[in-house]
């Protein structure tokens, strides 16, 4: 008869800290911010108690410049927020608020899940407020391995952070540029009403594919997208089939379709639209300022991110692509 293996707590934490796929570090400051619970003796965490944790380990950790995610032009929640705080551009309240309020959604439910499949043992009863630790983790953490154990935490963060890197050919310059933008940007804002004000310098077509607009399907799509800028101001701003946007998604578009917002909001301003006075603001008094403005701000992302993330490469017109604009047809006649 076949002898069943019986696994330890430390076995099944090992398993979920060392051999889980991750596409994000989340999964490995949980494991440390439950270490810091063990050492404090805390066992019933609150999610104000579990925010102040993460934003602390994160505050430090992003010291060192490293990516947290494993996507080229993403930041995570807790990336973002602490490029704030350190920006000035939230306090210490604010920021433990976001982190209460944005980053644990996915990771403390699948804390305990491997591959879809879930491990016997748990570490934490996940409670309205927060979590309940078990003594399972306790039994982690109660011998002369702690150290060795908080040791494997840190060289699996740092390896995670060694294969997002080497993912990105300018890891640097992609993280100072994403995190300028993210002091000065603001969070998301509902953008529908904009899509009356611009329909008609549009002439209710498409700014991608050219086909004329479901109006009940109409997307507020941002051109330089706003994973990178962090803003919803207008000069960015068009209008665009459901799947053109989607299609798109956060990639940038070619040097075309840039000029082609230029030009839009050259005749939004000539208009004297209400927008007008905002997109001056925003680019300039002139004409040339503000084209100027518009393609530096898209040609130093450009520089960051590299022409791979140049929606469909640096010649795909959608507007001149038949088989495209049929198949737009197509999906809105739908």
């Amino acid at each position: 008869m076949e002898e069943r293996q019986i696994f330890t707590d430390k076995d099944i934490w090992r398993v979920i800290t060392l051999y889980g796929l991750n596409t994000s570090t989340y999964k490995i400051a949980l494991a440390e911010t439950l270490n810091s619970l063990v050492r404090q003796g805390i066992t019933n965490a609150s999610y104000e108690i579990l925010a102040q944790e993460f934003f602390k380990l994160y505050n430090k950790r992003l010291d060192n410049g490293m990516p947290q995610l494993n996507h080229d032009t993403r930041y995570t929640k807790m990336e973002q927020i602490v490029t704030r705080f350190k920006g000035g551009a939230v306090d210490y309240d604010e920021a433990i608020a976001y982190v209460k309020n944005n980053a644990f959604d996915n990771v403390i439910p699948r804390f305990h899940n491997l591959n879809q499949f879930d491990l016997p043992q748990k570490f934490y009863e996940i409670t309205k407020g927060g979590i309940v630790l078990t003594d399972s983790v306790f039994n982690v953490f109660n011998d002369n391995e702690s150290e060795a154990l908080h040791n494997e935490l840190e060289a699996r963060w740092s390896l995670l952070e060694s294969a997002f890197a080497m993912k990105r050919e300018n890891a640097k310059l992609i993280n100072d540029i994403k995190r300028f933008y993210l002091v000065r940007g603001y969070e998301r804002t509902d953008i529908t009403y904009m899509r009356d004000m611009l329909n008609g310098y549009q002439e209710g077509r498409c700014f991608y594919c050219g086909e004329m607009l479901d109006q009940n399907h109409i997307h507020v799509d941002h051109v330089i997208p706003r994973t990178v800028l962090n803003h919803d101001e207008p000069w960015n701003l068009a209008l665009a089939h459901e799947y053109c946007n989607e299609h798109k998604n956060d990639a940038l578009p070619s040097r075309y379709y840039v000029q082609k917002l230029v030009d839009r909001n050259e005749r939004l301003i000539s208009s004297n639209h209400p927008l007008s006075k905002k997109i001056i603001e925003a680019l300039g008094i002139t004409p040339l300022k503000r084209k100027t403005e518009t393609f530096r701000i898209y040609d130093e992302i450009l520089a960051a991110f590299g022409a791979k993330n140049i929606w469909g490469g640096e010649n795909f017109k959608p507007e001149n692509d038949p088989f495209y604009r049929s198949m737009i047809r197509y999906i809105v006649k739908r």
